[in-house]
């Protein structure tokens, strides 16, 4: 193709700077009219990189009545009504808030950022250690100035907070300062128009949610399910020619290009229905034409990595956990919260529609999956990931099943195993499995670090009507791994062949006839591979 597509507007988290430099935008601000049309206080969780900085530019540029940006979109005729009225904006975000040098920078980098915005907005304001008497100082004079009800935007209201999610002494004195500022917007409402906060967790103990009783919480809401992040639509819509270049430089048609994007990076969920690409990962991905794990460069992974650092969990505990609707809308403070709390209201996990209950949870795609193995599995690894994960490719491209066991008994001898056996063992219970635990803790590893290696790999759960343990997609060749474990007492051999035999009886083989079939028999004792048949 020769035209020049549109900029792509990766990492520009400024609504003016995406339109003045000609960037694709992704129309959102019907939602945005109707949520301001029909409400006042609210608040949106996402994920980190979703989206939610630039929907806040995007409210304050309509606010201010920048009419001069939004020519063709559905904001436009909003804006040129003859009853619209601009409102005096306060804009904070809380990713500009250091951190990492204790509570005491902490409150100080919070009255600096007070007193820069007062200053941008042209007001003075107490000269104050009390970030409350500050921010109650910021919303009353703006107010006083203008004239007009003030509008008061937040960004990353608990960014603060879950950066000592591993520190829950900290944390507690985080909460306690950013208490203080936030019971601000109930205290002072008769001065506000319109109040969102964004974050990635409704956390009770701030005081917010219980003082702020006329918030909206909208992130479950069907109608605002899609306005953060790219919709199959959208993508379709506002990216043709990212589409159409980025296929043929694969060769591959747009509609097969489109089906490994969906199984990358589509997949994330807020009301278990509607589903949304990663808006980061996507910009990214038609910037360098590979796929990547781009979400979980930078500060997503750090989260987790923090967060993991003294836990320990599988990857497959929570593919289709059964949660309730209780749950769902009050998963628990992130720094006590279970693995699942923590993990859903970081976007690790997204939502699906329930089987037995109001809602599932599962990894959204396979960036997602891929990259949590990773992180899971190399958290104990002895050795070096890369080199156990070429050695397993050789083992796999050459069909060498002596090279493939050589390489996951090295795997399985970095795991402790009697560090985490009683918290799986209860989830077990929980899910329902009475198949024992060091199956499951073997088999999961297992799956865990080939997901993170980049493999296609599918694992089962056992249910009555029986799967495949471990199913490889390597460059096409299929490979069907069956896993037993031999007891004390019991034979590998003979474990061996059992595994061997329940995949032809129970018919795993089928959808693949050309797939290498191999029953494993793991030594419990040893805890390793020591017996296998193909």
């Amino acid at each position: 193709m020769n035209k020049q597509p549109k900029k792509l507007s990766t990492g520009i988290q400024t609504f003016e700077k995406i339109i003045e430099d000609g960037c694709i935008y992704v129309d959102k601000t019907r939602m945005l009219v109707n949520l301001i049309e029909k409400g006042n206080v609210y608040f949106l969780a996402r994920p980190r990189r979703f989206g939610k900085s630039l929907m806040l530019s995007t409210l304050e540029a309509m606010f201010q009545g920048r009419k001069e940006l939004f020519k063709g979109l559905y904001a436009e005729a909003w804006l040129n009504r003859p009853e619209f009225k601009p409102s005096p904006v306060i804009r904070l975000s809380m990713n500009k808030v250091s951190t990492k040098q204790g509570i005491e920078m902490l409150n100080s980098s919070l009255v600096k950022h007070l007193q820069e915005t007062a200053l941008l907005l042209g007001i003075d304001i107490l000269d104050s250690l009390s970030v409350g008497d500050l921010f109650r100082d910021l919303i009353i004079n703006l107010y006083n100035k203008h004239n007009e009800k003030v509008v008061v935007l937040i960004d990353e209201y608990d960014k603060p907070y879950i950066d000592y999610v591993d520190d829950p002494a900290e944390a507690e004195k985080v909460r306690n300062i950013l208490a203080n500022l936030y019971v601000q917007v109930k205290a002072n409402d008769e001065y506000t128009r319109f109040v969102l906060l964004t974050g990635i967790s409704k956390f009770a103990k701030l005081g917010v949610f219980s003082k702020l009783n006329n918030l909206t919480d909208i992130s479950l809401r069907d109608d605002y399910a899609a306005l953060c992040g790219i919709t199959r639509e959208e993508l379709l819509q506002n990216f043709p020619d990212y589409l159409e270049l980025t296929a043929e430089k694969m060769q591959i048609t747009t509609d097969e290009l489109v089906d490994k994007m969906e199984d990358f990076y589509d997949g994330f969920s807020f009301n278990g229905k509607v589903k949304l690409y990663n808006p980061y990962s996507t910009l990214r991905f038609f910037e360098d034409k590979v796929f990547k794990n781009y979400w979980f460069d930078g500060g997503t992974s750090e989260m987790l990595a923090t967060y993991i650092k003294n836990r320990d969990f599988t990857v497959e505990q929570f593919r289709n956990a059964q949660v309730s609707v209780d749950f769902v809308q009050n998963p628990g403070e992130m720094d006590s919260a279970p693995p699942e709390g923590f993990l859903y209201q970081g976007g690790f996990l997204t939502l699906r529609e329930g089987i037995t209950n109001d809602y599932s949870l599962d990894y959204p795609n396979k960036e997602v999956l891929n990259s949590m193995s990773r992180l899971l599995s190399g958290k104990f690894l002895k050795h070096e990931y890369n080199d156990l994960t070429n050695l397993l490719y050789f083992g796999l491209a050459n069909k060498d099943f002596q090279r493939i066991t050589e390489t996951l008994n090295s795997l399985l001898a970095s795991v402790p195993y009697d560090d985490y056996a009683k918290a799986i063992r209860q989830k077990i219970i929980i899910q329902g499995f009475t198949f024992p635990v060091q199956e499951w803790l073997y088999r999961s590893t297992i799956f865990a670090f080939m997901r993170g290696c980049g493999l296609v790999v599918q694992a089962e759960m056992h249910t009555n009507r029986g799967r495949a343990d471990l199913i490889i997609n390597y460059r096409g060749q299929i490979f069907i791994l069956e896993l037993k474990v031999a007891y004390p007492g019991e034979s590998a051999a003979e474990k061996a062949d059992e595994a061997f035999r329940q995949i032809f009886e129970k018919n795993y083989n089928v959808p693949y006839p050309n797939a290498i079939c191999a029953g494993l028999a793991i030594d419990d004792r040893e805890r390793k591979i020591t017996e296998y048949r193909i």
